[in-house]
């Protein structure tokens, strides 16, 4: 080591003003208690049987700030330039676990069929592994269709955790019917995007 600046020693000069995000920052603490949530949330729906309508609502509680976590842990991330290696691999696996024992709870109470839920794990799965098949090559951003999907899912399950009857169940019906139609558009469409990357990234290879 010389002892000198970077610049004086002909090197970079170093980046003023901009720190590497730690690990405990806000949106890591967020997508953590969202984690935590998953088992906690579950202990509530079943408790009781998973029929009672007091454990029901607090379930249905637990699944809600899991929901609101979810919009504000990315947000602040890229806002206050919180992005970490921590962060892009928990965040998306804390969404998927949250989404996925809800929906693997309702359907083993009879309260939504089996197939609604394979049909969106599939989905949710398989596209969160395609992503990391073609992130060498770009990144497949979420689109405006993923993100009516996202709420759609969120509206719909929590419907259906809470004990509704009449009208109301009715409604989460045609809502879960819309969730599961954009879960398999969308799906579609970033099955599209993600061979089209690969394409583009095998020309780019061959052209080398």
């Amino acid at each position: 080591m010389s002892g000198l600046p970077a610049s004086a020693a002909g090197g970079p000069a170093p980046t003023k003003g901009v720190r590497p995000a730690g690990l405990w920052n806000i949106a890591n603490i967020l997508t953590m208690v969202r984690l935590l949530l998953v088992p906690g949330f579950v202990l509530l729906m079943m408790h009781g049987g998973g029929y009672d309508p007091a454990w029901r609502s607090f379930a249905w509680a637990a699944f809600a700030v899991a929901m609101i976590t979810d919009l504000f842990d990315g947000h602040l991330a890229r806002t206050y330039n919180l992005v970490t290696d921590f962060g892009k691999i928990a965040d998306p696996i804390a969404d998927k676990a949250i989404m996925g024992a809800a929906l693997i709870c309702l359907s083993a109470l009879d309260d939504l069929p089996w197939w609604v839920t394979g049909v969106i794990l599939f989905r949710e799965i398989g596209i969160t592994a395609m992503r990391f098949w073609v992130i060498r090559i770009g990144v497949i951003p979420a689109s405006r269709g993923g993100k009516m999907k996202t709420l759609a899912q969120g509206v719909g399950v929590g419907m259906y955790i809470l004990p509704l009857v009449g009208p109301l169940a009715t409604l989460r019906f045609w809502v879960m019917a819309v969730a599961v139609a954009l879960t398999v558009l969308t799906g579609l469409d970033y099955v599209k995007q993600a061979f089209q990357l690969r394409r583009a990234g095998r020309a780019g290879g061959s052209g080398r």
